[in-house]
Parts: C-alpha cells; structure tokens; sequence
C-alpha cells in the first residue's frame, strides 16, 4: 500500500536537489559534493516513507532505509562542516557514527523490545567517538571533536533512561537520535558559518528548527492529541535548509568571482586592479601622517628563456614559487602583487625608508639568485628592480608607478657593471636606485645605478 501523501514532499525535495545540483556544478567542491549527497539521501527518505504501510517486511524496511538516510544526510551535513575531514581519527569518527545510527535503527524497529541488544548499542553512541578521540589525542585535538563527545554521550545516556519505558520508549528513543543529529548540524555550520550573511541564518536557522521538530512533535502529540498538524508543516525546516544551501553556495561563488576579478588566477597574488587600489590607499595613508611609500617593481630577465626551453608548465611552477618566496619575505602590511606577465610589484608601508626599500631589493635580488628546483629542473633567474619613493620621488600614483618602471627598464637595457662608485651610490639617499642580477652564468650577478 503506497502513501500517496509523501508524493508532494518527494517532489519538492527532488526539485530542490535538482537547483542545488545545477548550482553546485559551478561551485564544485568536497563540501557541495556532500551536500548534494545528503540531499538525494533525504529524498530517498521520502520515497521510503510512501512505503510505511506496506505489510509484513515491506513496511519494516521502508521504515529502516527511511529513517537511515535521513540520519545519515544529517551526519554527511555535519561531517562537511568540520574543519579537519582529512584526519584519519575524523574519517574514523564519520564511519563509527553512521554504523551505531544505522545499528540502532535496524534494532529499534525489529526488536524494539531487545533489551539485551538496545542497550550495547546505545552505549556505543558515546563510546566508540570517545574511544578514537582519546586514542588520537596525541596527534590530533580540537573543541569541535569534543563537542560531539559530549553530544553523543548525552545521547546514550538519553538512551539507556527512555529507552526502555512502556508504550512510546522506542518512538522516544527514535526521536532523540534525530534531534541529535540535527542538533549537530546546527552547532558545525555555526562554527563554520560565522559570517551575518542570509544564507548562513537561514541555513542555521532550518536546522536547528529541524532538530526541534524531534522534540516538539512528540509534546504536541502527547499533550495536544486533538489539534492536528500536517506533515508538511513539520517538513517546513527541510526545505528552509535547502534554500539556505544554495544562498550559500551562490554566496561562496560571488566571493570567488570578486577573489578572481582582484586576483591572479595562476599564483594567488592580488593582480594590477588591486594593486592599482592599494597603492592609491597606501599613498593617501601616508599623505595623511607624512610618510613614506616605497613602490618596487619586478622584471624576471630570464623568463622568456625557461618557458621556450623547458615549457610553459615549467614556467607557470616559477612564477607561482617566486610569488611565494617574495609573499614571504615582506612584512604582512605590504603588498606583492604580480603586475604582468613576467612582473611583479612590491608595496612597502610605513614605517619604510629608502634604506629599507634598498635592503628589500637586495634581499629579492638574493633570492633570486638561489636555484631553484622545480619538479626534475633546477632553474636560476634573473631580475631588475626598479624603486621610487613617494613622495620624494613622485607624488602620485601615476608618475610613481611610471619612476619605477623607468627606472627598471633603465637597469634592465643598463650595462650592469658593479663598481666602488656604483656601490656607494645605492647607499646615499639619492632618489633613484636600481638592482640587477642575472644567473650565475658568467654574467654580472648585481649592479647599482644612480639617476
């Protein structure tokens, strides 16, 4: 005998799948791909459903795989919010949690009477979690983990009081196993999701309303017998959360989209429309306390020879590793930014100087010359600095950028010849200072230059 009422439910779960699933191809990721999961298992619980009052075994199953994957959607939405799924103890931790849900289901609805059998699983809720949290305290800890401890202890303990009273101690049992798992839901995406926007309230919101039906419910049955509440009322907080899913997934997509429209796809830096904005800010600061701003730029001289003679694969890993090093090597109040194909920009804050600008490009510079090994090759590259100094040498952000640039070409096509008068001219506080290295190919490895 199918319930025919489940249809409408089914359907709506279904059609709301289908739209997180058309937004989740464009956002693919680990934690859309488990969303998605949980959702066709929560409209597996709907088809289960219609089945309920079908007879014999039929109805027993329908009730087992029904109750089954709505926990186990629950557990796979609480599992994507934790922070360290990679951990072995997490993946651990996943599968004792979905083993105990499922054992309990199956024992609760055959043997609901099985007091010899309810109450090892019972005791299994908190204790195999306990068990591998201590067993990897050593290697891994984190409030998160104990957090769901503590929950699940609850849940035994829960469940060895009410498990076993006369008349609705499985329903009760049944219920509280739920609630847990919602509950969970709402504490995972709360430690996740902490940011005020739409799709994170109305997520949060959806399940701990969701967990709250588990509890509810039951009171209103209990005490209210004669008000009659539809099904899809207590439905509602499914469906809230899934609208709640997909705001958050088109919320990380725009974040992406305005991460790579600021961005440079290949190494992570902000690209020249950022850095266009951050100079224009990091001189408006210092027009505002009368200080200093040192604009660096970058050429590789070398780059054009690695990509002919060893791939464009090769040279794409050496622009992402000289990002990298020069991200490190300047303070996180200053900005590297890869400005073109083969160019970078460096903007140093106050507290700057033209002595610091200096000693920064002769820390690139050395950096530079180092080999560095990429994949099966090991490259050298060379580079030209150009450094202006605003305000001295520019005083806006158009002919400072245009200083640096002359000033780098001019190292770039220079002679490159390091000299005692070249070397005393990068030391005095002359306006212009240049940098040159190349590989160590019997071509000259630094010079200084003075406009």
């Amino acid at each position: 005998m199918v319930n025919w009422s489940e249809l409408p439910d089914l359907g709506a779960v279904a059609l709301l799948a289908c739209a997180f699933a058309s937004v989740a191809r464009r956002n693919q990721t680990p934690i859309s791909g488990l969303w998605l999961t949980g959702w066709v298992l929560i409209a597996l619980h709907f088809a289960a459903f219609m089945f309920l009052l079908a007879p014999g075994i039929w109805g027993t199953l329908a009730v087992i795989v029904g109750l089954a994957s709505l926990i186990a959607a629950g557990i796979l939405f609480m599992w994507a919010s934790v922070p360290y799924r990679r951990e072995n103890s997490s993946r651990l931790i996943l599968v004792s949690l979905l083993v105990t849900n499922t054992l309990y289901v199956v024992l609760n609805t055959v043997a609901p009477t099985a007091d010899w059998a309810l109450k090892p699983a019972a005791a299994l809720f908190g204790g195999l979690p306990l068990a591998i949290s201590l067993a990897y305290l050593h290697k891994f800890n984190h409030p998160l983990r104990w957090t769901v401890v503590v929950l699940y202890s609850a849940l035994s303990m829960f469940l060895l009081i009410f498990q076993n009273r006369p008349g609705n101690g499985a329903d009760l049992a049944m219920n509280g196993v739920l609630f847990t798992v919602y509950f969970g839901c709402t504490i995972h995406f709360c430690s996740m999701y902490r940011r005020a926007t739409a799709g994170a309230f109305i997520t949060i919101a959806g399940f701990l309303a969701w967990a709250f039906v588990f509890v509810v419910a039951p009171i209103m049955y209990s005490l209210f017998p004669a008000i009659q509440i539809e099904s899809e009322v207590w439905n509602l907080p499914k469906f809230v959360v899934a609208v709640g899913m997909i705001l958050l997934l088109l919320e990380d997509q725009i974040e992406h989209n305005k991460y790579l429209a600021l961005h440079d796809d290949l190494t992570g830096l902000p690209n020249r429309r950022l850095f266009q904005d951050r100079l224009a800010s990091a001189l408006e600061r210092a027009r505002r306390t009368e200080a200093q701003t040192a604009l660096l730029v970058i050429d590789l001289d070398r780059f054009k020879e690695v990509n002919d003679t060893l791939g464009h694969h090769v040279g794409d890993l050496l622009l992402q590793r000289i990002g990298t090093i020069f991200s490190i090597r300047v303070r996180r109040s200053d900005t590297v930014a890869r400005t073109g194909g083969d160019e970078f920009s460096v903007i140093l804050e106050e507290p700057t100087s033209r002595e610091d600008a200096l000693h920064v490009g002769h820390s690139l510079i050395q950096l530079l010359n180092e080999p560095l090994q990429l994949g099966e090759h090991t490259v050298r590259v060379g580079a030209s600095v150009g450094i202006a100094i605003f305000p001295e040498d520019a005083p806006d952000l158009e002919t400072l950028c245009i200083a640096a640039d002359l000033r780098m070409y001019d190292v770039k096509h220079g002679s490159g010849e390091l000299s005692d008068r070249s070397t005393k001219a990068i030391r005095s506080p002359q306006p212009a200072i240049h940098f040159r290295a190349e590989a160590p190919d019997g071509l000259p490895r630094a010079a200084g230059f003075l406009n």
